[in-house]
């Protein structure tokens, strides 16, 4: 091996007669050479088995003989216990087992090869990270000639076995079985490009893959490595240097995962040692540069309904089920896969032999895999169409509303070139009215009727005092609601997308941006957003267009309010037909106002351990208008009386 050889060399040239282990070592390997230099002229022309890998990176790298020197005696001491005795003893009184610069140099020209220190300084080794200095890894106060040279330890394995681990970097293989034909057909053109691109161009060409969610954008990059005949290293942080060489001893392709904001712009990290493609796994937001030039994007298309309704047809026998599902739920097959298991899981619960609709949309209901974080917070609750008491014209809005988000997909199909241009499948909706009247219940109706899980986004989780921040978390927030297939509730949505103001400070042009950004995002989503606020005209007249629906809720009427009524009280009450009558025409309140006052109701009569009274309600409207500023109703009669009558 070449780190014998040059010791064996600077061995020929000591005169001392010690005759220690480590001079014994030394005299085995000056019996395998004939000669000092041809031996290193025959391992140049054919190098062993065991130093091939070395040899290749060498040439690769077209390192000088002082450098190739110089690496395999800093990769031999991680390996071989002898060899770090024997240049701990060649280099006493020093007191390292590591070669040091001086010892190299010394080698190179015991071997009478050129032994430039600035080979060793500025050549490949150095630059790739393949050899690294004392001075490279911390301070160092020795001199340069006592500095002792490095070899990443990962790199060392790799060539001596072809394959190590780099600390905090994954590597990865693909599995085309499990990807649908038509993502295995676009990650080959894909790779296909790639190969093209390096080809023509050189090094290192490009491609960033935006997806929703990260696990996807990095399935599709293991898929264009399998198409590339190569396996897939992720990077979460920036590559470490000597990593480019790792790459081409491995025969991996990078993937570099980054999560930018909406305007923010990276230059792709330099890979020293690594000439093959550099694929980048992000969201839908934010540029990279690379050598220069910015890198073109590829989003990573959505199965369409026929393969959907295939994947779909892996869960469940029922043919006409899975083509439904393929039609209804716009999901990539690893979160199909998800659901199905989940709800295998809740036909299991029900007894069941087969998964049925109902367990489906349990299961999306629930939340499984939607991985929104702490930006919004999932409202599992089942909303019935007798829980939602609203005007006939208003259920006939909603209802439109559910119409246009089940054809959202393919709407624009067969209509005229105007409206298939720039058509996007997402549904943005406002409902409008007073505190009470039902907008955050009709988003749950909705969300039931649709079988998707309703998600409440949180202002406060998604705001930030810092610059950019709020951005971030909103394209974040967009990008998981699109891959996920959610219905994003934003309650109070005027606090986000409120009108822009005239710039009279710093924090007003912010603000505006903040607001143009929330604009345009809205435009492009694709997927399903409502938004509630009390008064439409809070919002910027542009936002406006941008909105499909807009259906506003009233105060209900008399009727509607004794419908509320009924449908809060159930059976557990006591109250005539006459006292429903009373309170629904006297009490001007809204369908949240009548859910509070029924719950302070229940909990008196509970306390008591009997039905809810008429006095009860009573009590509870007396401290519902208390809470609205509002004076009691004249006509209901008080709670005394109410019982007085009760107990005669």
């Amino acid at each position: 091996m070449l780190h014998g050889l040059a010791l064996a060399a600077l061995h020929a040239t000591d005169t001392l007669a010690e005759r220690s282990a480590e001079a014994a070592w030394l005299d085995a390997q000056c019996r395998l050479c004939d000669s000092v230099a041809a031996p290193l002229q025959a391992w140049l022309a054919s190098p062993p088995q065991e130093d091939r890998l070395l040899h290749a990176i060498a040439s690769a790298l077209h390192l000088q003989p002082v450098e190739l020197i110089a690496v395999a005696l800093a990769a031999a001491v991680e390996t071989d216990a002898m060899a770090g005795r024997v240049i701990a003893w060649l280099q006493a009184p020093v007191g390292t087992s590591r070669p040091t610069v001086g010892l190299a140099l010394a080698a190179a020209n015991a071997l009478g090869m050129d032994a430039a220190l600035n080979a060793l300084l500025e050549g490949g080794a150095r630059d790739t990270g393949l050899l690294m200095l004392d001075s490279d890894l911390e301070t160092s106060r020795r001199p340069l000639p006592e500095q002792a040279l490095h070899v990443p330890l990962p790199l060392v394995m790799a060539l001596r076995d072809g394959f190590s681990r780099w600390p905090g970097v994954k590597l990865e293989q693909a599995d085309p079985t499990a990807a649908v034909a038509s993502l295995r057909a676009a990650t080959a053109r894909q790779a296909h490009a790639l190969k093209s691109g390096g080809k023509s161009g050189g090094n290192n060409s490009a491609l960033v893959i935006r997806s929703g969610h990260p696990r996807e954008a990095r399935t599709a990059a293991t898929l264009i490595a399998h198409a590339l005949d190569m396996q897939v290293a992720l990077f979460e942080s920036e590559p470490p240097k000597g990593v480019g060489v790792w790459l081409a001893l491995l025969g991996a392709l990078p993937v570099l995962c980054h999560e930018l904001a909406p305007g923010d712009s990276r230059k792709l990290s330099r890979l020293p040692g690594y000439t093959g493609p550099v694929l980048v796994a992000c969201g839908p937001d934010g540029s990279f540069e690379h050598e220069g030039d910015t890198v073109a994007s590829w989003r990573v298309p959505l199965p369409d309904a026929a393969e959907r309704s295939g994947l779909w047809a892996g869960h469940t026998p029922d043919a006409h089920l899975a083509e439904q599902l393929g039609l209804q739920y716009r999901y990539d097959a690893a979160r199909i896969r998800q659901l199905g298991r989940a709800a295998s899981y809740q036909a299991g619960l029900d007894n069941a032999q087969h998964i049925a609709r109902a367990h489906i949309s349990a299961a999306a209901r629930s939340g499984v895999a939607a991985e929104l974080g702490t930006l919004a917070e999932l409202l599992p609750e089942n909303i019935g169409d007798d829980a939602l008491v609203i005007p006939p014209t208003l259920r006939e809005g909603l209802v439109g509303l559910r119409q246009r988000c089940e054809l959202r997909e393919n709407l624009a199909a067969g209509l005229g070139p105007s409206a298939r241009t720039r058509y996007k499948p997402g549904v943005r909706a406002l409902l409008v009215g007073a505190s009470g009247t039902g907008k955050t219940l009709a988003a749950g109706w909705l969300a039931t009727q649709l079988g998707l899980p309703l998600y409440r986004v949180d202002a406060a989780s998604v705001t930030s005092k810092y610059i950019g921040e709020t951005e971030k978390n909103l394209a974040q927030l967009f990008a998981r609601a699109e891959h996920a297939e959610v219905v994003l509730l934003f309650d109070e949505a005027d606090s986000l997308f409120g009108k822009r103001t005239d710039v009279k400070e710093s924090n007003d042009k912010f603000a505006n941006a903040q607001t143009n950004y929330l604009l345009q995002r809205i435009e492009s989503f694709e997927g399903i957003a409502i938004l509630t606020s009390n008064s439409r005209s809070r919002f910027d007249s542009a936002f406006t267009r941008r909105l499909d629906v807009i259906l506003d809720f009233p105060q209900p009427s008399p009727d509607e309010r004794r419908a509320l009524w009924v449908a809060h009280l159930g059976d557990a009450h006591a109250l005539s037909g006459g006292d429903l009558n009373r309170v629904a025409s006297a009490c001007d309140l809204a369908g949240g106002h009548i859910r509070n006052v029924v719950l302070a109701a229940a909990a008196r009569a509970r306390h008591q351990q009997r039905d809810i009274a008429y006095a009860d309600v009573l009590v509870g409207i007396a401290a519902e208008c208390r809470k609205l500023g509002r004076q009691v109703p004249a006509g209901l009669g008080s709670a005394a009386d109410a019982e007085s009558r009760a107990g005669a």
